[in-house]
């Protein structure tokens, strides 16, 4: 689910621009530290709230500061470079990514930080296996920000523009569609979902550190391009159909290898997964044919 509301950042900005936000990931990042410093003044200020009300107080914090950064990246780096060649807004989309980790790196420093363990951390058993009350709340926030996003999409004005800018910005444009305004939407929401992932992964993995965004970034554009990059219910599909393909694979690597690799390779599964993706079904499971 971490996966799937990454995925729909980079599957959104792609639809309305044709653009790879590959600085998406590190938007994740910038929630997580956010929401990390957050959560540590709320503890200091009002340490008898209840911890689920202190990470909704950090993720509620961190969604707004995640946003105007990725305005701000939007309007500096990538407006000026949207009649460019491909090629020019994909290297400064990279060139974003690493100046964001050096600036948190700045501010956060280069070590690892703990997450406060603010859920209670007894499992709970569903059918044999065992989850937490931080996954329960992070697969609680996904299907709400997930549905929210469907109805934004598929029932309000603003969507609808959105849908026609993705499918003819020219002709969106002259029907009195403003196309600045639809873009700037796009990464407002994007960035949004991205915070949200970002302090439930810290939450969830119990630590934060400057270039935390890197890999899932990476992990969300393989989910993307899994489920039909540009497509909003393809990149859901596709991040959960990721997910449950690293943990299974991590679960039986060491049993198809022959214990020669462990769980820690986990992480080839998801490139292998997009290896496999781009040369069989470049478009996606649910991307169309252009």
């Amino acid at each position: 689910s971490m996966y799937a509301l990454i995925a729909l950042g980079y599957t959104m900005v792609y639809g309305v621009l044709n653009l790879i936000n590959f600085a998406h990931g590190d938007i994740l990042m910038v929630g997580a530290m956010v929401g990390l410093s957050l959560l540590k003044l709320v503890q200091n200020a009002a340490p008898q709230l209840p911890g689920i009300v202190q990470l909704i107080i950090a993720i509620v914090g961190a969604v707004p500061i995640c946003i105007l950064v990725s305005l701000f990246i939007e309007r500096v780096a990538y407006r000026p470079l949207r009649n460019a060649p491909r090629l020019a807004p994909l290297i400064t989309a990279i060139g974003i990514s690493i100046l964001l980790q050096t600036i948190a790196m700045m501010i956060w420093g280069r070590s690892p930080l703990p997450f406060p363990q603010v859920m209670p951390s007894d499992p709970i058993h569903i059918a044999g296996a065992l989850i937490s009350p931080t996954q329960i709340m992070l697969l609680v926030l996904a299907v709400l920000a997930m549905v929210g996003l469907v109805l934004v999409v598929e029932k309000t004005k603003m969507g609808r523009a959105m849908r026609a800018t993705a499918e003819n910005p020219r002709i969106a444009g002259l029907m009195g569609v403003d196309a600045n305004k639809v873009i700037v939407v796009t990464f407002a929401i994007g960035a949004g979902l991205a915070a949200i992932a970002g302090v439930m992964w810290a939450a969830n993995y119990s630590t934060a550190q400057f270039a935390m965004g890197f890999v899932p970034g990476l992990k969300a554009f393989s989910a993307a391009v899994l489920g039909g990059i540009g497509n909003i219910y393809g990149a859901m599909l596709g991040g959960i159909l990721l997910g449950l393909i690293e943990s299974l694979g991590a679960g039986y690597i060491g049993d198809l290898t022959g214990d020669f690799l462990g769980s820690n390779y986990q992480d080839i599964f998801a490139f292998i997964v997009l290896i496999i993706v781009l040369t069989l079904r470049p478009s996606g499971i649910m991307g169309e044919r252009v």
